[in-house]
């Protein structure tokens, strides 16, 4: 099946889950000649809705060039003709990638009657070494085997599909000197009906100090999570730089007192949180990384010059606290694992201000909440938060930009409706 094709049929997959409900479209992809009986009741047993169109789409890309229109015809034969159009316009919009030269699979030889997966080499502009990927593997004449590697996508079976902890800081102590987050329960409330809707557990906690978050933090990574395929946490609070080794900045109870992101995140990794090695952990923090304001740098842009900070927006900033043995704490230098499988989504670039609407919410999260509305059901984790990323960017006179510390191993899809 060509790219463009495959592309497609992921874009259309949340229509899809839709064409399953109203008219199961088993019976013709049997008659077609598509899929095999035994086959189709893997596929139906593969669980919700959402889960047989995500695996139904998976299995056509495998079924060569004919595959396609022929799925086109079966849709216009059951009543799903708007489904169908949909696919050929998504088809034809997108540009087709430039043709790599032709690549000649690499032959090894079977030494042993168990291939480890190791060395996957082309030519010399192109090599890879992949750990935790699946082999497409057909033996050849000699004994020798020629292998593929496909991507591979996080597993999302699970409903729900994991937890997520919101922990949401309003309003602060006067001995903090960390002024009211006005705009933040706006935030709060949108992240919440988000991630119910992409079938995570959602538990928030609002006003915090420290100590409070630590143990709410604490909790969720001890609890068993092995039924589940993800965990989210969100932080929505007033931030700081701190000495860090793995992961910047630090956000704050309403107490005044820091927690280093990196605490943070390694309560959830593989040493910490056994029931959640090799799943994906992803963290979203809104809060300031320093004090600095971005004034940007002029481009050749038709883009209408917001009004400059003041009004309704704040900023969650705080001054950088050095330590006052300027060294961290021991256990924060203690040999760490490498972290796998987790992803700190940040509001702002390390050292500079995140900006917060009284009225609307956070920059950041205004628009997190819009792309995953738009493109969850198409786009993975990645892709997405490059989208949010241009979003805030653009915004405002002061200027903002949205990054992450990504160390996931696969592409993360969440699951829709």
């Amino acid at each position: 099946m060509e790219e463009q094709q495959r592309r497609a049929l992921r874009r259309g997959r949340a229509r899809l889950v839709a064409a399953l409900r109203v008219e199961p479209l088993w019976d013709p992809l049997e008659q077609r000649g598509l899929f095999t009986r035994p086959m189709l009741e893997e596929l139906q047993s593969a669980g919700s809705r959402g889960e047989q169109a995500r695996q139904l789409v998976i299995d056509l890309e495998t079924r060569g060039k004919q595959a396609f229109p022929a799925f086109l015809s079966i849709l216009q034969d059951t009543g799903q003709g708007d489904l169908a159009e949909m696919l050929i316009q998504e088809c034809e919009s997108r540009p087709v990638p430039p043709r790599l030269p032709d690549l000649q699979p690499v032959e090894l030889e079977l030494r042993e009657e168990k291939l480890q997966c190791g060395v996957v080499l082309t030519n010399s502009s192109m090599a890879g070494v992949a750990a935790g990927i699946s082999l497409a593997v057909g033996e050849s004449p000699g004994r020798s085997l020629i292998v593929s590697c496909p991507w591979q996508d996080y597993e999302m079976k699970a409903d729900p599909c994991g937890h997520c902890l919101i922990l949401n800081n309003v309003n602060f102590s006067r001995d903090s000197g960390l002024s009211t987050r006005e705009g933040s329960d706006i935030d709060c409330e949108k992240l919440e009906r988000r991630f119910k809707a992409l079938h995570f557990t959602v538990l928030t906690r609002r006003d915090l100090k420290a100590q409070e978050m630590v143990l709410e933090l604490l909790k969720l990574s001890r609890q068993d999570h092995s039924a589940l395929d993800c965990c989210i946490v969100v932080i929505l609070s007033h931030g700081c730089q701190t000495s860090h080794i793995q992961f910047p900045g630090g956000v704050y109870g309403t107490d005044g007192k820091p927690i280093p992101i990196e605490k943070i995140v390694n309560y959830f990794n593989g040493s910490n949180c056994p029931s959640l090695r090799g799943k994906p952990k992803l963290f979203f923090i809104q809060a300031c990384g320093g004090e600095q304001r971005d004034q940007g740098f002029l481009v050749d842009c038709d883009s209408p010059e917001e009004e400059a900070p003041g009004g309704s927006l704040e900023s969650d900033a705080t001054p950088f606290r050095v330590p006052s043995d300027n060294v961290d704490e021991p256990d924060a230098v203690a040999s760490l694992p490498t972290p796998s499988d987790i992803l700190v989504s940040y509001s702002t670039f390390p050292g500079f201000v995140s900006w917060r609407e009284k009225s609307s919410g956070s920059w950041y999260v205004e628009m997190l909440d819009s792309v995953l509305e738009q493109y969850a059901h198409s786009d993975d984790l990645l892709s997405m938060l490059v989208k949010v990323a241009r979003a805030v960017s653009a915004k405002g006179r002061y200027k903002q930009i949205p990054g992450c510390f990504n160390f996931l191993r696969k592409k993360f899809f969440f699951v829709c409706d």
